[in-house]
């Protein structure tokens, strides 16, 4: 596999041990990991613990790390992971436990004040009802009509961070957007592809 894009080239160096490649890679993905951490947990202290232990481990195991890994990927993955284990160990000190379902979900869907900004009065609508209808589908076809759209990832890397198979996913996406399409005219979903 070959890489040109800036991306790979610190991913390269941030493997062959330079130091400002670390500092670029987090720099670059601290912000979108943060972004990515609050779709899942509410708890803004948490999602900054687990992205710092995650910078941690990833530079200890530097060396031990795939030169051809896509840097965006690998980060999201190992995040939305570490958050998991984060979520079971607190659902484990509850005594609640349980009661409790032990998987990690997405949390409602929003669009960002500065897409909401940018449009008119009218798109402003359709987005509301977009997210309203978003929000009422199953936690799973939500993440992954946020991973696919909202953070661009390709179905196998899709299936990778949630674990399930490459049709499955493709299933999931196809469903959600036929449930979508069915309660909503063409220009909110088109919203959503683009968004």
């Amino acid at each position: 596999m070959t890489h040109s894009d800036p991306d790979h080239d610190t991913w390269l160096r941030f493997i062959s041990g330079d130091p400002d490649a670390f500092s670029d890679l987090y720099d670059q993905y601290a912000d979108v990991l943060y972004a990515f951490g609050m779709r899942y947990s509410s708890d803004r202290d948490l999602v900054k613990d687990c992205i710092h232990d995650l910078f941690i481990d990833l530079h200890g195991y530097r060396k031990n790390l795939a030169r051809d890994a896509n840097a965006k990927f690998y980060l999201l993955k190992s995040l939305r992971r570490k958050l998991h284990l984060a979520h079971r160990k607190s659902s484990m000190l509850r005594f609640d436990r349980w009661d409790t379902e032990d998987s990690l979900a997405i949390n409602a869907f929003t669009f960002s004040i500065e897409q909401e900004l940018i449009m008119d009065e009218k798109e402003r609508e359709i987005l509301q009802h977009l997210a309203a209808e978003i929000n009422l589908l199953p936690d799973r076809q939500r993440e992954i009509l946020y991973l696919r759209f909202h953070q661009d990832l390709d179905y196998d890397e899709i299936a990778a961070i949630m674990q399930i198979s490459v049709p499955t996913c493709r299933t999931f996406v196809y469903r959600a957007l036929k449930e979508l399409r069915g309660k909503l005219e063409f220009g909110a979903i088109f919203l959503i592809m683009c968004c």
